[in-house]
């Protein structure tokens, strides 16, 4: 039942970085040339994997599907973000709003199962490289991350049925960048006490089962790396893992602050902050961790530039 002084929305208006008035062209251009570069990047590693003989292998057949998810969540978020930003604030209605958050989700849920797969794929490859090539074969690959995505997409599906059942009372004013489960849960009029259980019981498993994995599949990789006489034996190993190890930690590690960390101390511009690092710092740097430590993609890179500067200049000298 609605109160007296409740009105149903039908919109939002998202405040986005209002209190950063005086840099707004400065955080505007940041923000810009940020995606950008994140969707060049990404689309770049997809590009090279797809073509190049050498990143045919299953590490850099997931890493494709992991660019995609990246391009997929920065695009979700940040083209908005930036018209928010050069309005000082804007309006969008429920239904988008409630589809904002089901492709965040979804991207964010098939990234968490894409780094739980690379992780597998590095347990393999580390510690039964006998039979990693006859176990990661290519049927079971393309299998791992077709159910990636589709549990990916069924999470976000469960998750935002519920809340797009809801109904939605003003004031309609988000003090944030993007709709997210708190504003919107904390604006509806409707009793939520169900759909925050269903969250937790849905997001715990799906963020701590495979957090878990990792956690033992790289146990079990630095005890066999440990049993490696050689020390160059040694690096050469963890070189093959160190990439991933990195993009897991940046991904875990904002993650868990968001939303596992009490928030109560924090202020809104504090949440604005974590959220930026998840949704626009972590994508923009996954492909650049990968081409900085990841000498195999460097070298592919380098013969696709090659080969455009002779096919440019073979060009010209007609």
């Amino acid at each position: 039942m609605l109160g007296k002084n409740q009105t149903i929305v039908t919109e939002f208006l998202l405040l986005g970085f209002q209190n950063l008035h005086s840099s707004k062209i400065l955080l505007f251009s940041l923000f810009l040339v940020t995606y950008i570069m994140t969707l060049s990047s990404n689309l770049l590693i997809i590009a090279l994997v797809s073509t190049s003989h050498q990143l045919h292998s299953p590490m850099y057949f997931f890493l494709a599907h992991l660019s995609l998810s990246d391009i997929l969540l920065t695009t979700v978020i940040v083209p908005n973000m930036l018209h928010l930003k050069w309005g000082e604030g804007g309006t969008m209605s429920v239904a988008g709003c409630i589809s904002q958050l089901h492709f965040y989700c979804c991207s964010g849920a098939t990234e968490s199962l894409l780094l739980t797969v690379m992780s597998y794929d590095r347990y393999l490859a580390i510690c039964h490289p006998l039979l990693y090539t006859t176990i990661m074969n290519f049927n079971l690959r393309l299998q791992l991350v077709i159910w990636a995505w589709i549990l990916g997409l069924a999470a976000a599906l469960l998750l935002i049925l519920p809340i797009s059942q809801l109904q939605f009372c003003g004031p309609n004013v988000i003090d944030h960048f993007f709709c997210d489960f708190a504003p919107l849960l904390k604006h509806s009029c409707s009793d939520t006490s169900f759909i925050e259980i269903e969250i937790f019981v849905i997001s715990f498993p799906l963020s701590f089962f495979p957090f878990g994995f990792i956690i033992v599949t790289y146990v079990c990789i630095f005890l066999t790396i440990l049993r490696i006489p050689s020390t160059t034996g040694r690096q050469k190993a963890f070189s093959t893992c160190s990439s991933h190890l990195t993009v897991v930690c940046t991904y875990y590690g904002t993650l868990i602050i968001i939303y596992v960390v009490p928030s109560r101390g924090h202020s809104f511009n504090i949440n604005k902050v974590l959220s930026l690092l998840y949704t626009v710092v972590t994508p923009f740097l996954n492909p650049i961790i990968y081409s900085l430590r990841n000498q195999e993609i460097g070298a592919a890179l380098r013969k696709r530039f090659k080969y455009l500067t002779d096919f440019w200049h073979e060009r010209r000298g007609r």
